[in-house]
C-alpha cells in the first residue's frame, strides 16, 4: 500500500491531512502543558495544606506533638509533602519529556512536511508547463496545417485560371511549398514534444509523484508512532511515581499503626503531674458537744486551756465593734497567703539568708487565734485597705525558677532549659574553635588575613561561654533543689499533717481547721464562715478612710520572687522595701512597695531591717 500509486491524484487531500496531523499533534502538547500545570498546582495546594497544618515551632502546639496520635498526623503531613513533590515530579519529566521533545519534533515535521509538498507544487508546474508547451506546439502545428492548406488551393486556382500570368502562378506555387514546409517543421516539433511530454507525464505519475507520497506517507507515520511514543512515555512516568506514592502510603499506614494509646497517657501524666501528695483524711468533727460563748466588751479570745473558741461581745459595743471593717475585708485580713512560702533558690545556702526558711511543719494558728491577734494588736487595723490592694495585684510574667509551677512540671521545666543552655554553650564553643583555627591559618599565612581582627570576637565568644555557663550553674542549682527537696518535701508534708491533726483532736469544737485542697487552694470550716458571718453582720462601711499601716522597718530583697499567689506581690533581687509586718511564723512577711502596692514576700527571700522604736512598741 502506497500512498504514491493508491492516491496519486490526491495532492490537495494528502496536503490537508498532514497538516491535520500536526494540529493534533499541537493539541496533544498543549494537553500535555495543562496536566503539568494541573500537577503544579495540585502539588502546590497540597504542600501549603502540609504547611498550613505543621505546628508553629517555639508554641504550645509543637509541644502536643510529642503524642503517638499527634506524631502520626506529623507523619502524614509530611508523607503528603513527599506526595506533592512526586507530582512536581511528574510535571518535571512531562515537561522536559514530552512537551519539549514534542514542541522540537513539531518543527522539525513542519519543515520536513514543507520541502515534500514543495517537490510535489514543482513536479506539478514542471508537467503542467510540459502540457503547456505541448498545447502550443499543437496549436501551431493546426495553424500552419491550415495554412498550407490554404496555400495549396490558392496555388490550384491561380494554375487553373488562364488569365493569370506565369509568374503570378510561380509565386502561388512557391508559398504553397513554403507553408507545406512550415506545417511539416511543426508537426516535427510537435512530435517531438509530444513524446517529451509523455515521458515527462510517465515520470511524473510512476516516479515524482510516488516519491514524493511515499516521502509524505512516512512522514505521516513517524508522526503517527511519535505521538503513540509520547502517549506510553505519558503513562510511564505515570507509572514512575507510583512505587514512591505507596511508600508515602505505607509511611501513613506504619505512623497510625504506631499510634500507642498508653504512651499517650503516660505522657498526660509526666506533662501535669504536680509531684504533690493527695490530701490526707478529714477528721470527724463532734458537733454533738455545744460551744460555750462568753460575752466580753472589747475582745474576742480563746480560751486555750478547755479547747474552745469563745466569741465575747459586749451589749452596749457590740454594734461598734471594728466600725471600719467590712465582712470580705475581714475575711481578707484573716487570711495571710495560704500556700507554704517557696524556699529560696538552692544557689545561696541557708547560713546566708538571714531570716531562714520557715519549717514547713509550722502549723497553721485556729482562726480564733487570728481574733484574739487581731484584737490585741492596734497597728493592723490600718492595714486592711493595703490588703486589700495587695491582694488585688495582678500576677506577673513567668518566674525565672519556674517557682509558680508544681513540683514535677518545675523540674522538667529546669531540665529543658539546662539541656538548652548545653546546647547553646556547644554552639559557641564550636564556633570559638572555628575562629581558634581560623586564627591559626592568619598566624602561618599573613597574606589571608590579621590574626588580630579575631581577637575581639575570640574575646566576645568567650564571654558569651562564661555568661552561658554562669547561666546554666543557676539553673543546675535550681534543678538540684528540686529533685532533692521534692521527695523531703513530700515527706514533711504528710508528717505536718499528721502532727497538725494530732494537735487539734482534742479540739475539734473550739478550733476549726484550715485545709489543703487538691488545687492548691485552702478552705476553712463553715463554722469558721458563720462566726465570721455573726460579727460581719455589724460592721459598717467607714473602712475606706482609714490610715495606712506604718512602716515598722525595712528590707532588701535577697531573690527574685513572681507573687503568683492571692495576696503575695512580686519582688527584684536587691530591691529595698518598707516591712509593714513580721513574720507570724507562718513563713510570710507582709511588705510595701509605695502606697499602692503591699502584700507578702516568703521571709527567707527577704533580709529585714526592723526599727527599734516601731519594735519596742
Amino acid at each position: 500500500m502506497s500512498w504514491g500509486i493508491e492516491l496519486w491524484d490526491q495532492f490537495d487531500n494528502l496536503e490537508k491531512h498532514t497538516q491535520w496531523g500536526i494540529d493534533i499533534l499541537e493539541k496533544y502538547i498543549k494537553f500535555v502543558k495543562e496536566r503539568t500545570e494541573i500537577e503544579l498546582s495540585y502539588a502546590k495546594q497540597l504542600r501549603n495544606l502540609s504547611k498550613k497544618y505543621q505546628p508553629k515551632k517555639n508554641s504550645k502546639e509543637e509541644e502536643e506533638y510529642r503524642y503517638t496520635a499527634c506524631q502520626a498526623f506529623l507523619a502524614t503531613l509530611n508523607e503528603m509533602n513527599d506526595y506533592a513533590g512526586q507530582h512536581e515530579l511528574i510535571s518535571e519529566n512531562m515537561t522536559s519529556q514530552i512537551i519539549v521533545e514534542l514542541v522540537r519534533y513539531v518543527q522539525e515535521l513542519k519543515q520536513e512536511r514543507k520541502s515534500h509538498f514543495h517537490d510535489g507544487r514543482k513536479a506539478q508546474q514542471h508537467i503542467e508547463m510540459c502540457w503547456k508547451q505541448l498545447e502550443s506546439s499543437k496549436r501551431r502545428f493546426e495553424r500552419d496545417c491550415k495554412e498550407a492548406d490554404r496555400a495549396q488551393q490558392y496555388f490550384e486556382k491561380m494554375d487553373a485560371d488562364i488569365n493569370v500570368t506565369k509568374a503570378d502562378v510561380e509565386k502561388a506555387r512557391q508559398q504553397a511549398q513554403t507553408r507545406h514546409q512550415m506545417a511539416e517543421d511543426s508537426k516535427t516539433d510537435y512530435s517531438s514534444i509530444l513524446q517529451k511530454f509523455n515521458h515527462e507525464q510517465h515520470e511524473y505519475y510512476h516516479t515524482h509523484v510516488p516519491n514524493i507520497f511515499q516521502k509524505i506517507q512516512e512522514m505521516e507515520e513517524r508522526r503517527i508512532v511519535r505521538m503513540g511514543e509520547s502517549v506510553k512515555t505519558y503513562a510511564e512516568l505515570d507509572r514512575q511515581v507510583i512505587p514512591i506514592i505507596g511508600k508515602c502510603l505505607d509511611e501513613i499506614v506504619k505512623a497510625a499503626e504506631s499510634i500507642d494509646p498508653k504512651n499517650d497517657s503516660q505522657l498526660v501524666v509526666e506533662a501535669y503531674k504536680s509531684g504533690f501528695e493527695p490530701p490526707g483524711d478529714i477528721e470527724f468533727e463532734d458537733y454533738t458537744q455545744p460551744m460555750k460563748r462568753t460575752v466580753s466588751d472589747n475582745s474576742l479570745s480563746n480560751s486555750r486551756g478547755e479547747g474552745k473558741s469563745e466569741l465575747k461581745f459586749g451589749g452596749k459595743s457590740k454594734g461598734k465593734l471594728w466600725p471600719f471593717i467590712k465582712k470580705n475585708k475581714l475575711m481578707s485580713l484573716l487570711t495571710s497567703p495560704h500556700q507554704p512560702p517557696p524556699p529560696p533558690p538552692a544557689s545561696a545556702s541557708p547560713s546566708a539568708v538571714p531570716n531562714g526558711p520557715q519549717s514547713p511543719k509550722q502549723q497553721k494558728e485556729p482562726l480564733s487565734h487570728r481574733f484574739n491577734e487581731f484584737m490585741t494588736s492596734k497597728p493592723k487595723i490600718h492595714c486592711f485597705r493595703s490588703l486589700k490592694r495587695g491582694l488585688s495585684l495582678k500576677l506577673g510574667a513567668t518566674p525565672e525558677d519556674f517557682s509558680n509551677l508544681p513540683p514535677e512540671q518545675r523540674r522538667k521545666k529546669l531540665q529543658q532549659k539546662v539541656d538548652e543552655l548545653n546546647k547553646e554553650i556547644q554552639k559557641e564553643m564550636d564556633q570559638r574553635d572555628a575562629i581558634t583555627k581560623m586564627k591559626d591559618v592568619y598566624l602561618k599565612n599573613p597574606q589571608m588575613g590579621d590574626p588580630t581582627s579575631l581577637d575581639h570576637k575570640l574575646a566576645e565568644v568567650s564571654q558569651n561561654i562564661d555568661k552561658l555557663r554562669l547561666e546554666t550553674q543557676k539553673f543546675e542549682a535550681w534543678l538540684a533543689e528540686v529533685e532533692g527537696r521534692l521527695p523531703a518535701r513530700s515527706d514533711q508534708a504528710r508528717r505536718q499533717s499528721g502532727m497538725y491533726e494530732a494537735q487539734n483532736a482534742p479540739s475539734v469544737n473550739n478550733c476549726a481547721q484550715d485545709r489543703e485542697s487538691p488545687d492548691g487552694s485552702y478552705t476553712e470550716e463553715q463554722s469558721q464562715e458563720s462566726e465570721v458571718k455573726v460579727l460581719a453582720t455589724d460592721f459598717d462601711d467607714e473602712f475606706d478612710d482609714e490610715e495606712p499601716l506604718p512602716a515598722i522597718g525595712t528590707c532588701k530583697a535577697l531573690y527574685t520572687f513572681e507573687g503568683q499567689n492571692e495576696g503575695t506581690i512580686s519582688v527584684v533581687e536587691g530591691e529595698t522595701l518598707y516591712v509593714i509586718e513580721e513574720d507570724k511564723g507562718d513563713g510570710w512577711t507582709r511588705i510595701r512597695r509605695n502606697e499602692d502596692e503591699e502584700g507578702y514576700v516568703p521571709t527567707s527571700y527577704v533580709e529585714v531591717y526592723l526599727d527599734k522604736n516601731a519594735k519596742d512598741c
